[in-house]
């Protein structure tokens, strides 16, 4: 079985959405980070205090061969073609350990996609 991690950054607002519809997808869970950072621009700043808008990190460990669409999924529900919501990226994975009591749920999966 081969998996692909997504990662996607995204505004606290909007995470439980990309989630639900990652979920939808195929996905079988998440790992949500809390998470600040910058971008192109320079944060606000108020009195000498940071004005750093809130992110999430969401983390889904995926089977291989739904994580271009759970990837797609996720562009659409975040409305990504908009400047400042998000980006997400996919990572090829080696080796997990921790799933093993999902395995057969996993590979009875594949065997009726492909059947």
């Amino acid at each position: 079985m081969r998996f692909k991690l997504i990662l996607a950054s995204v505004k606290t607002d909007i995470t439980d959405n990309i989630v639900d519809a990652a979920k939808g997808g195929g996905a079988t869970g998440a790992t949500i980070i809390p998470a600040r950072g910058t971008g192109i621009h320079e944060a606000k700043t108020f009195f000498g205090l940071s004005l750093e808008a809130q992110t999430d990190i969401i983390m889904l460990l995926v089977e291989e061969h739904i994580a271009l669409k759970i990837l797609d999924i996720i562009k659409e529900a975040g409305e990504f073609h908009k400047p400042g919501t998000g980006i997400a990226f996919m990572l090829p994975i080696e080796h997990v350990v921790g799933l093993e009591s999902q395995m057969e749920q996993f590979k009875e999966k594949v065997r009726e996609s492909y059947f």
